[in-house]
C-alpha cells in the first residue's frame, strides 16, 4: 500500500512539475545549444559547451545539470570518444528531436517552442479554473482580456511570435510533400485557406510545380505578399467566400474552429468546387489530428490530448475523432472521404463531395 502512495506521489510531481521541461528546452533554445552543438561536428565535451557559449566557468554544473534532464528527455545524447590526446571523453550530440531546434536549418521548430512559453500563452493556463466558473469564451481571454486573434491584432509582437511558430510548424511539410503525388497530380488549382505567408504552398508547389496556387487569408495577413507565376495571395474571409478550385487545402485550420463554424467552411468549399468544376469532382484537404487512431504510439495519444485542451484553452475549437470529422463532413453536404496518416500526428483527409 505504501509502496502505491509513493508511486502516486511520484506521478504527481512529474505532472506538476513538467513545465520545467518545456522551459528548460526554451532556455537551450535561448542560448543556441542544439546550434553550437551542431557546428562543433563531432561530440561535445561539457567544458567546450561552456567555453563556445560564452558562459563563465561557475555556470558549469548548472550547464550540466540542464543537459542531463535534457538527455534523459531524448533532445540530445551522449558518445564515449577519444580527444586528440587518444583520452576517453564523453561529448554530447544531437538527436532528431534537437535537429529540429537548429536555427539554420528547415525546418526548424525552434520559434515554436519558444511561442509555447510566452507569457499570453502561458497564462491562460494559469487561469483554467476561473474560466470554467466565469463567462468568457476561452480561458486565453479570462487571461488576457480579449480573443487570441484580436489580441494578436493589439500586440504586434506576440502577433510575430505566433505567426512565425505557425509557420515554423507549416516547414514540416517539406518532408513528405513529394510522397502526396497521388494528391495532388490529378489537380490544377490549389487554394491554401488560412495559408498565412504561403509556406505550404511554397513547399507544394516544388513538389508540383504545375499547379496554380491560391493563398487565402486575412486582408492584413496577405498585404505585402508578392505573387509570382503560379503563387496568388488573396485577402479576403473564409466565412464569406472561397475562391473556386480543384481542390481546397486547410492545414491545421478546422482545429480552431467549433463544430458549427467548420461546417459552415466546409459549405463554402462545396461552393467553391462545384463553381470551378462544373461537374467534375474536385475535393477538400484537410490536414489535422485524428483522435483514437489504432495504429498510434501512446506519446502520439498523449501530445494529441494536450492538442485538445490546448484548443479549448486558446480558441474554440478541438481535436476530432474519425466518427466526429464524418459527422461535420456530412453535414456539410459532402459524401465520402479518405484519412492517409502521412504527418505524424497529423492525416491528410480527403473530403470528396
Amino acid at each position: 500500500m505504501a509502496s502505491e502512495m509513493f508511486q502516486g506521489q511520484a506521478h504527481i510531481y512529474k505532472h506538476a512539475l513538467s513545465y520545467a521541461n518545456c522551459m528548460v528546452l526554451s532556455c537551450a533554445i535561448q542560448l543556441g545549444i542544439p546550434d553550437v552543438i551542431h557546428s562543433h561536428k563531432q561530440p561535445m565535451t561539457l567544458s567546450q559547451l561552456v567555453s563556445q557559449l560564452k558562459l563563465p566557468p561557475q555556470k558549469s554544473d548548472a550547464v550540466y545539470r540542464v543537459m542531463r534532464l535534457l538527455v534523459y528527455s531524448g533532445f540530445f545524447a551522449t558518445r564515449d570518444f577519444l580527444d586528440e590526446n587518444s583520452e576517453n571523453q564523453q561529448g554530447y550530440i544531437l538527436t532528431p528531436s534537437s535537429k529540429l531546434l537548429l536555427k539554420s536549418e528547415i525546418p526548424n521548430l525552434s520559434t515554436f517552442v519558444r511561442a509555447m512559453v510566452e507569457p499570453a500563452m502561458v497564462n491562460p493556463w494559469q487561469s483554467l479554473g476561473d474560466w470554467f466558473l466565469g463567462d468568457k469564451t476561452t480561458p486565453f481571454e479570462t487571461a488576457n482580456g480579449a480573443p487570441i486573434w484580436e489580441f494578436g491584432d493589439q500586440n504586434p509582437r506576440f502577433n510575430n511570435v505566433f505567426n512565425e511558430a505557425m509557420a515554423s510548424d507549416s516547414q514540416m511539410m517539406c518532408l513528405v510533400a513529394k510522397d502526396c503525388k497521388q494528391v495532388f497530380q490529378d489537380m490544377n488549382s490549389l487554394v491554401d485557406v488560412g495559408g498565412g505567408t504561403g509556406v505550404i504552398a511554397k513547399a507544394i508547389l516544388a513538389a508540383f510545380p504545375h499547379l496554380k496556387c491560391t493563398v487565402l487569408d486575412l486582408p492584413q495577413v496577405v498585404a505585402n505578399m508578392p505573387d509570382t507565376n503560379n503563387l496568388k495571395y488573396v485577402g479576403g474571409d473564409m466565412f464569406h467566400s472561397i475562391p473556386s478550385a480543384d481542390a481546397i487545402l486547410f492545414k491545421h485550420v478546422m482545429h480552431n474552429w467549433s463544430d458549427e463554424n467548420c461546417v459552415k467552411i466546409l459549405k463554402r468549399c462545396r461552393e467553391a468546387i462545384k463553381d470551378k468544376n462544373e461537374g467534375r469532382k474536385g475535393k477538400v484537404l484537410i490536414i489535422d489530428m485524428v483522435l483514437d487512431r489504432d495504429e498510434e504510439a501512446a506519446n502520439m495519444t498523449e501530445v494529441k490530448l494536450i492538442f485538445d485542451v490546448l484548443m479549448m484553452v486558446l480558441v474554440t475549437g478541438r481535436e476530432r475523432t474519425e466518427k466526429e470529422w464524418e459527422n461535420l463532413f456530412l453535414e456539410a453536404g459532402f459524401m465520402s472521404y479518405k484519412i492517409t496518416p502521412l504527418f505524424g500526428l497529423r492525416s491528410l483527409i480527403e473530403v470528396f463531395p
